[in-house]
């Protein structure tokens, strides 16, 4: 395998180009209520039910350091979704849902987390 090093990328069709280190190192969509599975992703290894509203992320391919930026999203509004503190590894970071209304631990519908930084 060859290895291409870039300081900038643009995409076919784009205007625009962006900085190498800007583009996501992993991002996952996956299932959180139930049986919990991956829609899709890039660079994750596997997602782990941890609980009532926890998912353990682990990448396929480490992190630098744990000082990286994780955010979450989901697609349904009676639900916020965020990082779990002090859950950030180079390795693997835990994401949470809970319920706007109760503020418990939920299990989301669907749910998507994303990581920038540099990897190992």
């Amino acid at each position: 395998m060859s290895t291409l090093k870039v300081t900038n990328i643009q995409a076919t069709g784009e205007t625009a180009s962006r900085a190498v280190s800007g583009v996501a190192a992993a991002w996952v969509n996956y299932i959180a209520d139930g049986t919990q599975s991956i829609n899709d992703s890039f660079n994750i290894a596997s997602i782990t039910d941890n609980g009532t509203g926890l998912t353990l992320v682990t990448l396929s391919a480490s992190m630098l350091n744990n000082d990286y930026s994780a955010t979450t999203g989901g697609w349904d509004s009676a639900y916020y979704l965020g990082i779990s503190s002090g859950a950030i590894k180079t390795s693997s970071t835990c994401l949470f849902a809970f319920g706007n209304t109760s503020n418990t631990a939920t299990d989301a519908n669907e749910a998507s987390g994303l990581i920038h930084g540099d990897l190992a």
